[in-house]
């Protein structure tokens, strides 16, 4: 992808050609040609070839939901917050930001560490099983401690030293948000039946 402009929309062509090509194990060498500082080319690539699991992950991975009905946190500020704190430290690590806890474990589930909120607690996870409970307001503290924990003791150290009853409180807090909210927060069906007139017509 040559000419491919400015970011945002130079980073979207880029990833679409590129990435298509590689994914489909074509080349053995990238550019990017954005209409922006060459830094940014380079990480363009470098975090391109991470996401396809095409060279050894060197820095954070961070992914979050995109909020809901069910957020009780302001889940771009948190996301933003963390991402800041944890690529000061270089931590590499995926990490995830997630909303709530009724679906924030279980939606990351793959991810090394994350944190999930609910009720006026973060809920931190280790690769999908909640370790620790946390007060809302230290939830990004937490989430960076933790993973300097992992970093210097490993994942397996520690999911073994999980706090005994966060799993537990994780899941009282999960039926307690069902429960006020309801199965279905975001009212999809009735979104999908309106979908469904407009498309029709």
């Amino acid at each position: 992808m040559t000419e491919a402009g400015p970011p945002p929309a130079g980073l979207i062509k880029s990833v679409a050609g590129i990435g298509t090509l590689l994914a489909e194990g074509i080349g053995d060498t990238i550019r990017f040609s954005l209409t922006a500082d060459p830094v940014e080319e380079a990480r363009a690539g470098r975090t391109l070839l991470e996401a396809l699991g095409l060279r050894e992950r060197k820095g954070l991975d961070l992914i979050a939901c995109p909020s809901c009905g069910r957020a009780e946190v302001d889940v771009i500020r948190v996301a933003s917050a963390a991402q800041a704190a944890l690529e000061e430290r270089n931590i590499p690590l995926q990490v995830a930001v997630m909303g709530c806890v009724v679906n924030g474990p279980g939606e990351a589930r793959e991810a090394d560490l994350g944190i999930a909120a609910g009720r006026g607690r973060g809920h931190l996870f280790v690769k999908g099983k909640v370790v620790r409970v946390v007060p809302e307001d230290e939830m990004v503290d937490a989430l960076v401690a933790e993973a300097e924990r992992i970093m210097e003791l490993g994942l397996e150290a520690v999911l073994a030293d999980a706090d005994e009853g966060a799993a537990e409180q994780a899941g009282d807090t999960r039926r307690t948000l069902i429960e006020l909210q309801g199965a279905d927060v975001n009212r999809s069906r009735e979104r999908v039946e309106r979908i469904r007139r407009i498309t029709a017509d």
